[in-house]
């Protein structure tokens, strides 16, 4: 992988950046990563090249106002190899294929010292003025950086713009935790004069400032016209400044630099004049250290956000994810929704089974969406199932309210879907099932993977509740716990529930009253409240035995409900009669 580097005609106005084999990217002042927009004789997009089998293409776009200059004539269209160059305006672009390798015994050096953080914070400038100008472009660093490439490009920009006496600048971490064995890595470097050398870093002093955890300063001066440089020909100090932090663990900045620029031309004897590069040094290192630790954080959230909602984010902002996410028994309401008709869906898309997918993740996504506008955790998936759940890792006295409206929500938009032709979603039906009670929630799992999960009874009779929605034709079914808080804080204007049976599910020893939940009359076109009063009153004669009397009730019921036809096909298999031993409870004999 070559780089190719851009200079202006100010030190600062320069960056390198690698090319990948293959990959044609535009440079020009409104370029992206690739943007050179210090220099106005520049297009906003003037050339695109490609570095491939060791050379670059150089291709000017039909759209740029100034020619390019390679090999000092102007050329539309040319191919360089490392160490070769074009111009733009007063921009030189240089390719360069400078591999780099660390010094493993690296002369020892004249001098050395170390100098802590706590030391470097407390001395002052000589000369702050042009230190405090440099340290003016931290907020374009900070805003501009939008990638962590990006942003090894500019803090290293930003080191060589404030020490003047640096021939280059790597930021560079181990591999491991090892500080004695580990492999380093170098993230990002530049240099002033490129292609002449290569590039060696000392891999003890690395090692050592890491160890350390201080800042250490080594000097190798020429003696008797030989040279002992470390980093490379006409190098002669170095010094390597640990980045402090988590997210930067074995991170380390490290600049090397000769005698006579900016130094003087007699040989440097005095640490100490290195103080002000050091403590500059230090608050890179700071600024590298906190826009990490924010980029870990983001991720974090980023991470997070694909279990809880923004109003549980907020509620736990700040803390340790694993302390949060600690498995605790608490009291939660459970929201197991399934796909209806997913594998007639297959057969019909046996051809494009990718497109399936998508339609699947899209009503899966209605799902989602709404448990987290609702302030619930996203937990399990299950093939063509998701559960939801609420009262963790918060309390939330609510839980059952924001559930049952989350329930509500996706009923009516995966109704709307199905009710327009050409819907991704059309086709699809989905079966709900709410339980309330204790649970165990977190993140739930074995060494090797985990989950955010909640375990216990009542994920299991959610789970239950939502398999009954196919024989019992209600789109959403609530056990007893979750449908008496309904009746009583949910105002009907909002949600309506009705009794549907008394259910003793197959394999489990409880007997369950299963509930419906229903939207608003204002927003159900089959059922009117009248209606709902009709079954109630039908249901209570089926529980007391007069299913003669419950049968006829039903019948007053539209037809268009079909969740009545449970009751009422019980009944006719019986002729209408509850058998002697009726105790007011439905067995089921399957899943």
């Amino acid at each position: 992988m070559a780089d190719l580097v851009a200079q202006g005609a100010e030190i600062g106005d320069r960056w390198r950046r690698s090319l990948a084999e293959g990959r044609t990217i535009v440079i020009g002042r409104a370029a992206g990563s690739f943007a050179a927009d210090w220099d106005d004789q520049i297009s906003r997009q003037h050339v695109e090249v490609c570095f491939q089998n060791g050379t670059l293409v150089v291709r000017k776009l039909a759209d740029a106002r100034n020619p390019v200059f390679f090999r000092g004539r102007k050329s539309d269209e040319f191919q360089i190899v490392p160490g070769e160059h074009f111009v733009i305006g007063g921009t030189t672009f240089t390719l360069f294929d400078q591999p780099v390798n660390f010094t493993i015994q690296s002369p020892v050096p004249v001098q050395q010292q170390t100098f802590s953080p706590q030391y470097l914070q407390q001395i002052q400038y000589r000369n702050a003025q042009a230190r405090i100008d440099v340290l003016g472009r931290l907020p374009d660093l900070i805003s501009g950086a939008t990638s962590e490439e990006e942003l090894f490009v500019r803090l290293t920009n930003l080191l060589m713009a404030g020490i003047p006496t640096a021939d280059a600048v790597a930021i560079v971490r181990l591999q491991g935790a090892d500080t004695n064995a580990s492999p380093i890595e170098v993230l990002h470097w530049d240099g002033r004069k490129l292609g002449q050398d290569q590039f060696s870093p000392s891999e003890r002093l690395i090692r050592e400032a890491l160890e350390r955890s201080e800042s250490v300063l080594n000097l190798w001066n020429r003696t008797d016209g030989e040279s002992r440089f470390t980093a490379r020909d006409n190098v002669d100090w170095a010094f390597c400044t640990p980045v402090a932090g988590a997210a930067c663990r074995g991170w380390a900045i490290y600049v090397a630099g000769r005698a006579g620029q900016g130094l003087g031309s007699s040989p440097v004897t005095d640490p100490t004049d290195f103080r002000d590069d050091l403590k500059f040094t230090e608050v890179a290192a700071a600024t590298l250290k906190s826009l990490q630790q924010l980029r870990l954080l983001q991720k974090r959230d980023a991470g997070l956000s694909q279990f809880f909602s923004p109003l549980v984010l907020a509620a736990v902002g700040g803390e340790d994810p694993d302390v949060v996410l600690v498995p605790r028994e608490t009291e939660v309401s459970v929201l197991f929704c399934d796909l209806r008709g997913f594998t007639r869906e297959t057969e019909k898309s046996a051809d494009d089974l990718l497109g399936l997918l998508d339609r699947v993740s899209k009503a899966l996504g209605v799902t989602t969406h709404r448990i987290l506008e609702q302030g619930g955790v996203v937990g399990d998936f299950q093939g063509d199932a998701v559960m939801g759940f609420w009262g963790w890792p918060i309390d939330q006295p609510d839980a059952i309210e924001r559930a049952a409206r989350a329930a509500l929500a996706i009923r009516a938009e995966m109704q709307s879907a199905s009710d327009r032709e050409g819907d991704p979603l059309a086709g699809f039906r989905l079966g709900i099932g709410i339980a309330t009670g204790k649970a165990v929630a977190g993140k739930i799992g074995t060494a090797d993977q985990v989950k955010v999960t909640v375990f216990g009874p009542v994920a299991n009779l959610a789970s239950r509740l939502e398999g009954m929605t196919g024989k019992l034709r209600a789109p959403i079914l609530l056990d007893e716990t979750t449908a008496r808080y309904v009746r009583a804080n949910i105002a009907r204007e909002q949600a309506r529930c009705r009794t549907l049976a008394v259910i003793q599910p197959f394999g489990m020893q409880q007997a369950v009253e299963v509930a419906e939940l229903l939207p608003p009359a204002t927003d159900d076109a089959t059922l009117s409240d009248d209606d709902v009063a009709q079954y109630e009153e039908a249901f209570a004669a089926f529980q007391a035995g007069r299913w003669d009397e419950a049968f006829e009730r039903l019948h007053r019921v539209p037809a268009e409900d079909r969740a009545k036809d449970f009751m009422t096909v019980l009944i006719a298999q019986h002729n209408r009669t509850a058998p002697r031993d009726w105790d007011g409870i439905i067995r089921m004999d399957s899943k």
